[in-house]
């Protein structure tokens, strides 16, 4: 007897379930975006519909809320691709519950109601709290190079825009010199009332580059003479280096060295509490280092999250005598990595009592020698690292979609909300 199968009939119409519900299991995500979106406020994106009564009604705030939510959290970040979603899966069907908002109305849903959608952030902080699955005691600060959404190749050196200046200014009067002469000879020809072409194009061209140079030599001398006033500098310091850098594309992205070399990127920074992992403060950089974040980020932890840290853990990238003398005068219990000695150089602390004049980074690292401070440290690893690892490797956020330092931030935080959805859905839906 010939072998038998299960009925397959692909041109069959199928009666589907009359509940969205029913087309997902109960313990889905997709329903805890659902409900955790309906247990916020959002008057902060819907007072915007409130002061414009013009044109076709808008989708729904709560349905477009839950559609990017749960897209972060499942490592879609493109409204294209949400776009797409919304019509080849089930799950994020069942969010719009049949309605089909194209990419364009999802992308400027997003950039208009960016600073509101960070208050979500904040907001689901405090639900964690006040269920009783989040508190903060020991927490480990970490920074991760993120690429913009820009090339380095679109970026000029201070020193080359001398150059490339001063060649244009050459070639537009060269240029203009050829104009006026041909110009000349038009009037002989036809006339001098005789309307003659427009401007070269290639003078049309040098002419706006020649300008968006001088606009970045003007931000690149705007930002050297603000970093020589806040580090207090001698005047003749506010000079802009010759290797400073200008991305035409993000001018306020900044070329870093991350793990794959020297990329265009911003500096984002995370803190995360040893429990559950949860982000309880970020934020986004334009420093090339961790150096300056560290007392920023314990205050972020304050803001966003509303409580102070007993004990905070970091590396060796954090640590500098300003950070540890400034915390210092805290309640905080420091754990701060001072850095590896280079072969054979003699450790600057040896055994036996600390001299008098010991530094602050020689006090860290005795601590960090003992056992005491040996075990706790060793838990920065296991409680940070992962967190990058979930967000870039596992959810693919490796690039900025948007272009700008505040976008870049309200971006950021959306993937930082999307990592505390899911471990907020891991406690409550074992």
């Amino acid at each position: 007897m010939a072998k038998t199968f299960r009925a397959y009939v692909p041109e069959q119409a199928l009666l589907l379930p009359p509940s969205l519900r029913d087309w997902l299991p109960d313990d889905h995500l997709a329903f805890f975006v659902s409900d955790l979106v309906d247990a916020l406020d959002l008057s902060a994106i819907t007072e915007v519909y409130d002061r414009e009564d013009r044109g076709q009604p808008p989708y729904h705030p709560a349905m477009m809320t839950k559609l990017l939510v749960y897209g972060y959290c499942i490592g879609v970040f493109s409204s294209r691709k949400i776009a797409r979603r919304l019509v080849e899966d089930v799950a994020f069907r069942v969010l719009a519950a049949g309605n089909t908002p194209d990419f364009r109305t999802l992308s400027d849903f997003r950039k208009i109601h960016l600073v509101a959608l960070e208050g979500l952030f904040i907001q689901v902080l405090q639900l964690a709290r006040e269920a009783g699955a989040l508190q903060v005691g020991r927490v480990a600060v970490d920074g991760s190079k993120v690429k913009a959404n820009a090339s380095k190749h679109n970026a000029m050196s201070y020193g080359r825009m001398q150059d490339r200046e001063a060649t244009l200014v050459t070639e537009v009067r060269h240029l203009l010199t050829q104009a006026d002469a041909t110009d000349a000879q038009e009037d002989a020809t036809h006339g001098a009332r005789n309307a003659g072409p427009d401007v070269p194009a290639a003078l049309r061209r040098r002419e706006t580059r020649l300008a968006r140079i001088r606009e970045a030599k003007h931000v690149l001398e705007a930002r050297a003479k603000a970093q020589a006033e806040a580090d207090q500098s001698p005047p003749d310091e506010a000079t802009p280096a010759d290797k400073a850098q200008y991305n035409f594309t993000d001018p306020e992205s900044r070329i870093m060295k991350g793990p794959d070399g020297f990329v265009q990127a911003y500096n984002a920074q995370i803190v995360v509490e040893s429990e559950h992992q949860f982000i309880v403060g970020q934020a986004v950089t334009q420093e090339v280092n961790d150096k300056r974040q560290l007392t920023p980020m314990v205050e972020t932890v304050v803001t966003q999250f509303g409580e102070r840290p007993t004990q905070v853990l970091a590396d060796s990238g954090y640590c500098s005598e300003t950070n540890l003398a400034t915390l210092a005068a805290t309640d905080l219990d420091l754990y701060i990595a001072t850095g590896r000695l280079k072969h054979g150089e003699p450790p600057p602390c040896p055994r036996g009592p600390l001299p008098k004049d010991a530094t602050w980074t020689d006090r860290m690292r005795r601590k960090l020698q003992t056992k005491a401070g040996k075990n706790v440290y060793r838990w920065r690893k296991a409680i940070v690292e992962p967190v990058f690892g979930q967000i870039k490797h596992a959810r693919g956020f490796r690039q900025f979609l948007l272009r700008g330092f505040r976008k870049v931030q309200g971006e950021w935080t959306l993937v930082c909300l999307g990592h505390n959805v899911l471990k907020f859905h891991g406690l409550c839906v074992p």
